[in-house]
């Protein structure tokens, strides 16, 4: 399988590692990472030798989020709902995916990172790893974020890290339950392994189910507004003059 946005590596013993590959760009998601998402899911469910599915990043970083030269691009209300559409497909695409797959978070994982860190099944962090939601200090919110966050972190921490924008560590990602375990760097991948194995001991369609169920009201309550009210933040004075600020290199 050959996708853009990742490299992919298989172990033979039932798991995919999949990492992604623009460490210049600090794994920033542009649309064709979030196509790619859509895409590994499909694979991964197709493909019967295959029960987990790794995602970790390369270089310093999970991912940084979104890729801003992606945001400049979207002039329209039209093109910012389908690609804000698009955007909740890829992380929906993880929740449904029958299945499991594992956030080896290696890095920083900001905004659509943190993001994709909630949508995983389960989470481990590199004790290296860093967990914030950016987008209030562009004029935006983690419109997923927003959506998910108070199922998994709770509501005052997911209103802290949207409203402050503020950074977190590892070990507070997993005292906050963010993230479920935190390992030295040299161990995640091998963590990440050792906990497919263990779930791979159980068996298969038991296991698949009970993601599913837990998963099952997943994806209704509040996508559509939060998708129209991020819109309208795309198309703000505020948000325009912090991201030309960013390429800027000047305080916006």
């Amino acid at each position: 399988m050959a996708l853009d946005s990742f490299t992919i590596e298989t172990n033979g013993g039932g798991t995919l590692v999949a990492t992604f590959n623009r460490p210049d760009k600090m794994n920033a998601m542009d649309r064709a990472f979030f196509h790619d998402l859509i895409d590994l899911m499909e694979h991964c469910d197709a493909d019967p030798s295959i029960d987990t599915c790794i995602l970790t990043g390369s270089g310093k970083a999970f991912s940084a989020g979104g890729d801003f030269k992606t945001f400049q691009e979207l002039t329209t209300i039209s093109a910012i709902r389908r690609h804000l559409r698009l955007v909740y497909d890829a992380f929906h695409s993880v929740e449904r995916a029958e299945v499991t797959v594992i956030a080896a978070v290696n890095g920083i994982a900001f905004g659509g990172g943190c993001e994709l860190t909630i949508a995983s099944d389960f989470a481990i962090a590199s004790t290296a790893a860093r967990f914030a939601f950016k987008e209030a200090t562009v004029g935006l919110m983690p419109g997923y974020g927003v959506i998910r966050g108070p199922e998994i972190i709770g509501k005052r921490w997911t209103r802290r890290l949207a409203m402050t924008g503020e950074t977190i560590d590892a070990s507070t990602a997993a005292e906050i339950d963010l993230v479920q375990d935190v390992v030295a760097p040299e161990d995640l991948l091998e963590s990440a392994e050792q906990l497919a194995a263990r779930i791979r001991q159980n068996a298969p369609w038991g296991v698949r189910l009970a993601k599913q169920f837990i998963n099952r009201n997943q994806g209704a309550p509040g996508i559509a507004e939060s998708i129209e009210a991020t819109a309208l933040l795309f198309l703000t004075d505020d948000h325009r003059e912090r991201v030309a600020a960013f390429f800027e290199g000047r305080e916006g």
